[in-house]
């Protein structure tokens, strides 16, 4: 079972490492400016929501790398046990960042299913001024038997 989940989290990892490789763009989401990954703790889902504990590392696309630390709920239907979760975002923001700028609070949309090993989706949106997107759609990989879908609210400090 961790050969497998450490398999799916190399899969999320590689695709948001390739997405960091990618030329920085201007667009609706503004510029690409790295790649957040967290590291998010086990626990219960309560029927309408849950609170975890992450840890979460920021890699600027030009280099170095930032450490977060925080929670992340879901507030909806969560029902089950997750083991360990692992989510990348791909960081956009309308222009360069200062050091610890993805401190803030973040919301938005979540949709998961895991049986064994499980994949989910997370577009959220918040930070300075509401300015900085993670990724309209997060790569999740996590271990446990859930299923979960409603509002997700990430917090950075």
């Amino acid at each position: 079972m961790k050969l497998k989940f450490a398999a799916l989290a190399l899969v999320a990892t590689t695709v948001a490492a390739a997405a960091t490789d990618l030329p920085a763009e201007a667009g609706s989401h503004g510029v690409k400016v790295g790649v957040l990954r967290c590291h998010i703790d086990g626990g219960v889902g309560f029927i309408i929501g849950s609170s975890k504990d992450v840890q979460c590392v920021f890699k600027r696309s030009g280099g170095g790398h930032e450490d977060y630390e925080g929670s992340i709920g879901k507030l909806g239907v969560d029902i089950g046990v997750t083991k360990q979760t692992e989510l990348a975002w791909i960081v956009f923001a309308p222009g360069k960042l200062s050091h610890n700028a993805l401190k803030g609070s973040y919301t938005g949309a979540n949709a998961e299913a895991t049986v064994g090993i499980g994949l989910g989706a997370n577009v959220l949106v918040g930070g300075f001024k509401k300015g900085i997107n993670l990724q309209p759609i997060s790569l999740q990989a996590q271990e446990g038997l859930n299923v979960a879908a409603g509002v997700a609210s990430l917090h950075l400090r």
